[in-house]
């Protein structure tokens, strides 16, 4: 049996006798951006024996979060992020940090990590010399097959990854707008239709909100999780999908 939780935003934790948590994030502020649904996750979901980093973003690798997790867990994360590391004085992240690229598949806490293509931008801010290809990741644990896909927009070869039990797919953002590089609910049931998971869970929206913008086209924070069941039961019918509250679990 795998048991998946979703803390919120890209955070989740995929345990099957192990626990893997992609991008933890467990902050109320992140820069002008504030916690609007759920608690901040608590001790449990810094319990994990491997992290998976999809991109250098901040919301996605939060260094005070990062350093939260269990204090041996091995980070896999993209080419670019220990120079990173190291320049944020984190030497004992850095030593235990993986770097990847598209294609790369790696072994942490006995699980089999594959790194697959995201698009995204990979710099971690515009005015940042620190970069690195933004990534998914399938990650082959004892009973399942997971696809985190990362931060991403539809890209060549969504529809070649293998077999997927279950697929963390980005519907959302964090803000009135939502750029280049990423999924939207109607994309994001096209891409499920692509991959063609058994059970997709909605991830990446309706967590965090820029500070004074909440009546600012408030359907985006909202409701983007309903707008792509609806649109995967017609576009992806085979495919299960199972919308999460925040620090809710779903088991497989």
């Amino acid at each position: 049996m795998t048991e998946v939780t979703w803390w919120g935003h890209s955070t989740v934790t995929i345990d099957d006798d192990v626990r893997i948590i992609t991008d933890p994030l467990f902050a109320y502020r992140v820069g002008h951006l504030r916690r609007r649904r759920g608690q901040v996750p608590g001790p449990a979901a810094r319990e994990a024996d491997a992290v998976l980093i999809s991109h250098l973003h901040v919301d996605h690798l939060h260094l005070p979060s990062l350093r939260q997790v269990s204090a041996t867990a091995p980070v896999v994360a993209p080419r670019g992020t220990r120079a990173l590391l190291a320049s944020a004085g984190e030497r004992d992240l850095a030593d235990r940090c993986t770097e990847v690229v598209a294609g790369d598949e790696v072994e942490v806490a006995g699980t089999s990590v594959r790194a697959v293509p995201a698009k995204h931008s990979g710099r971690r801010h515009p005015w940042s010399r620190h970069r690195g290809p933004a990534l998914g990741y399938i990650l082959t644990t004892r009973h399942h097959i997971t696809w985190f896909a990362g931060d991403t927009d539809l890209f060549d070869g969504m529809g070649r990854l293998g077999r997927i039990d279950l697929a963390l797919v980005p519907v959302g953002g964090w803000g009135p707008t939502l750029g280049p590089g990423h999924l939207d609910p109607e994309r994001a049931a096209e891409a499920v239709r692509r991959a063609a998971p058994g059970i997709a869970v909605p991830i990446h929206y309706g967590t965090y909100w820029p500070t004074g913008l909440d009546p600012v086209r408030p359907y985006l924070f909202l409701g983007p999780e309903r707008e792509f069941a609806t649109r995967a039961k017609t576009t992806a019918p085979d495919t299960d999908v199972r919308v999460l509250e925040v620090g809710a679990s779903t088991t497989l």
